[in-house]
């Protein structure tokens, strides 16, 4: 598939897909898509369960029922227009924000679609189907490899460049400040902008120049140098705003402890019922540190058992919503973005609906996140020879 050369709703030319071959540079396969089938099957099984059922109705109850909504659906509204003078409510009208606000002053949309593990030829489909149901964050990295075909996609969409948050990361190999310029041209010239709205560095930790994973220990104990250049490129215009993932606080301090002109605006970091890392939220907050949760139904393998949590299937039954939007609602109720990932149309769409949990589920939800040992689903530290989270 091509495209003309001129400009297209703010998007450059994007590579053609059929012609771009994985990069010679060594790739991690924890980042590949996964070898089994693809975790879409387990949802659809999982999903036909716990998916609340319509009911027969009659025409009596219908009409009651749509009587009651409309009713309901006034008094909100008239209790929103009192209570803001009459201004429009910022935020989704069921009062999670629909994006928080960055140092640069940048707001960033509060539920992404994350295309890790997307295979190639479903990715770019799913981006279609979560614009048009009204997502505009995307959120990628190089070193998934799908990036020319998001590309491809968001220009098809005939949304806006300047609507889309686009959002990619620094590969390990790359810290080295003389690789990092090129790394990142190469995603813009696959996404087809002159711009990201956020870059990451991936992981804090750096691998030597033309190896697999050999630790390059000076960039990894110091990457003060490595966020320099990522402050040039932002002072370039070609990245609007910085930030870090999976830095735990000790390595959060390191970096911040150098004279920083600009200070990382977000921490994506792995959130969810079985990792809810309550010391690094609370940490976040009060230093000002806006976290990104990924994997946030538990990742790939341990989604099934996310959905069939007891607690969770009570909150969704009773809130006539599916787990995983209890989920998904609640990262963002605890002041996170949230990155839900998935090809499938319907599931798509679905995560995209979040909704505020009554205060007492919220809590419900939370304690029980907390009451068992914290287990990480994604670590590489004994694969690349390092203590990542010490």
């Amino acid at each position: 598939m091509s495209f003309p050369t001129s400009k297209q709703h703010g998007y450059l030319p994007v590579p053609n897909i059929e012609d771009t071959v994985d990069s010679p540079r060594p790739r991690s396969d924890l980042e590949a898509p996964p070898k089994y089938s693809y975790f879409e099957d387990v949802e659809e099984q999982e999903y036909d369960t716990v998916r609340p059922r319509k009911r027969a109705e009659t025409w009596k109850t219908t009409l009651a029922v749509g009587l009651l909504v409309a009713a309901a659906m006034y008094a909100l509204v008239s209790g929103l227009r009192g209570a803001l003078g009459g201004s429009g409510c910022h935020g989704r009208k069921s009062g999670l924000p629909i994006h928080y606000t960055l140092p640069s002053g940048d707001r960033i949309p509060s539920v992404a679609l994350g295309v890790w593990r997307a295979e190639k030829g479903k990715v770019g489909e799913a981006v279609k189907t979560a614009l048009k149901a009204g997502y505009r964050h995307i959120d990628g990295a190089w070193i998934y490899g799908n990036e020319a075909e998001v590309g491809a996609a968001l220009r098809e969409s005939g949304i806006p460049r300047e609507d889309i948050w686009l959002t990619s990361k620094l590969w390990n190999a790359f810290h080295a400040p003389e690789d990092i310029e090129p790394v990142v041209d190469e995603s813009l010239s696959k996404l087809g902008t002159n711009y990201l709205d956020l870059y990451l560095i991936h992981w804090p930790v750096a691998f030597k120049k033309d190896t697999a994973f050999e630790i390059d220990w000076d960039l990894t104990n110091d990457p003060y140098p490595t966020w320099q250049k990522l402050e040039e490129l932002v002072e370039k215009g070609k990245l609007r705003n910085i930030g870090i993932s999976n830095f735990n606080i000790r390595r959060i301090q390191n970096l911040t402890a150098n004279p920083l002109k600009i200070k990382p605006a977000v921490n994506q970091v792995e959130l969810s019922y079985w990792n809810p890392q309550p010391e690094l939220l609370n940490w976040s907050k009060e230093n000002g540190l806006l976290l990104e949760a990924y994997s946030p139904l538990g990742s790939a393998e341990r989604v099934k058992e996310s959905l069939n949590i007891p607690i969770v299937k009570g909150i969704a039954k009773e809130l006539g919503i599916t787990p995983a939007q209890v989920y998904i609602s609640w990262h963002v109720q605890r002041g996170t973005i949230v990155l839900p990932k998935s090809v499938t149309p319907s599931r798509v769409e679905e995560n995209f609906q979040i909704t505020r949990l009554p205060q007492r589920h919220f809590d419900q939800l939370e304690e029980a996140a907390q009451s068992h040992k914290p287990e990480r689903s994604v670590d590489p530290s004994k694969r690349w020879g390092i203590d990542i989270w010490n």
